[in-house]
């Protein structure tokens, strides 16, 4: 999703991901910290919030989905419920088997990954929830800034946040999908808004003046303010009034569609070899699944029992070449601004193995299908309800 820094961000997520959170685990960011996007208006509220049904609750009349899309339906229950498929787009892949996978087991089903007639009768009570609705985009939502992210590091510590560089971005991301799956879904929705530093501009072609654009980047939206688009279905995102004190954070979740109100984890499970997170609750009941991405040949996940020290939302990312194999020590340190574009994404987890965590990305499609360098990594919007679960009474177990 964003080409322009993911070779930098691949380099950067080793067993050197380095952020600082506050003794006791209290966050670095709280009210007046930089949002996720630099000078975005605070949004209390959420336009393109779902309206959840409850089970069995009959759909009403026109919201019903404009053709059968079965896979992409069960990845929007899944992820409702807390066993995600990764990025919502209809493909029945990995990250989707092993949601699957989750479910049947939370479900008491046999566990085949696949939606086998078991499971599609115990998904039953959700038919009701179409797999895709209709929203209007709204206008402080489309506002910005979007700004194209340079590759170098140094460039990049001297931005006020790595925000999204488009608005076809910020809208995958919260929607849990693809820009490439938003395009399909609005075929005739075309990209002709280019976009300029710091702003989208309307014009066919930037300014004399605006960086021009580099090769590979996603600098045009298909998408613009009060446009009628169809999204994935994703739900479960209400945020209660008075539920999150940091405005900052509570931005976030509202960027990311993600309920502040999520189960409290006693335990999370890392597999090496099945590529999962799981989630347990005081009962030992399993409560969610996440595909992460973990470990490589130089940098493997650190396999025994952990503690959760501390949880950092919005997080900075101290860059230390001396850390890294895959970058020449001769480059100089940098503290990297916040932002879903971060190496780290939105939230970090530390963990009491030293410079090993659990946090996001800014390339939600490559998780499940490339290595890290030891950290664990998931998608923003699930990191963001990990970030919700855990304290430091929850037990970190990473096992083969």
């Amino acid at each position: 999703m964003r080409s322009a820094i993911v070779a930098l961000s691949f380099a950067l997520m080793v067993s050197a991901c380095d952020v600082k959170v506050s003794e006791g685990g209290k966050k670095q960011h709280e009210a007046g910290s930089t949002p996720s996007q630099a000078a975005a208006a605070i949004i209390t509220t959420d336009p393109l919030a779902s309206h959840d049904l409850k089970m069995g609750e009959p759909l009403a009349a026109g919201l019903a989905d404009d053709q059968p899309r079965p896979v992409m339906q069960a990845q929007v229950v899944l992820d409702r419920l807390g066993f995600t498929p990764g990025v919502v787009d209809g493909k029945a892949g990995l990250s989707t088997a092993n949601a699957i996978s989750g479910f049947q087991e939370a479900y008491g089903l046999p566990i085949t990954g696949k939606l086998d007639e078991a499971t599609k009768q115990a998904l039953t009570p959700w038919n009701n929830i179409p797999a895709t609705r209709v929203v209007t985009i709204p206008a402080d939502f489309a506002a910005g800034p979007f700004t194209r992210l340079p590759d170098d590091a140094a460039e990049q510590a001297r931005l006020p946040a790595l925000g999204y560089e488009s608005l076809d971005e910020k809208l995958a991301e919260r929607f849990h999908t693809t820009v490439e799956t938003l395009r399909e879904l609005n075929p005739d929705a075309a990209p002709g808004a280019t976009l300029s530093a710091g702003a989208r501009s309307a014009t066919p072609a930037p300014p004399a003046s605006a960086p021009q654009p580099s090769p590979g980047r996603a600098d045009q939206s298909a998408f613009s303010a009060g446009q009628q688009i169809r999204v994935p279905n994703i739900g479960a995102d209400a945020i209660g009034e008075g539920a999150v004190k940091d405005p900052a954070w509570r931005q976030t979740l509202v960027m990311l569609g993600v309920r502040a109100a999520q189960p409290q984890a006693a335990k999370i499970v890392v597999s090496k070899s099945k590529g999962t997170l799981k989630v347990y609750d005081a009962a030992d009941k399993l409560i969610g699944l996440y595909t992460a991405t973990m470990g490589s040949r130089h940098d493997p996940l650190p396999l025994g029992e952990w503690k959760i020290t501390g949880v950092d939302h919005n997080p900075p990312f101290h860059y230390n070449p001396k850390l890294l194999w895959d970058v020449p020590d001769s480059r100089e340190k940098q503290l990297l601004p916040p932002g879903p574009n971060g190496p780290v994404g939105v939230a970090w987890i530390a963990l009491s193995k030293k410079h090993y965590g659990i946090h996001g990305t800014p390339e939600p499609q490559t998780i499940g299908r490339a290595q890290s360098h030891g950290c664990v990594r998931l998608t923003n919007w699930d990191i963001a309800r990990l970030a919700q679960m855990v304290s430091a009474k929850t037990r970190a177990v990473f096992e083969p």
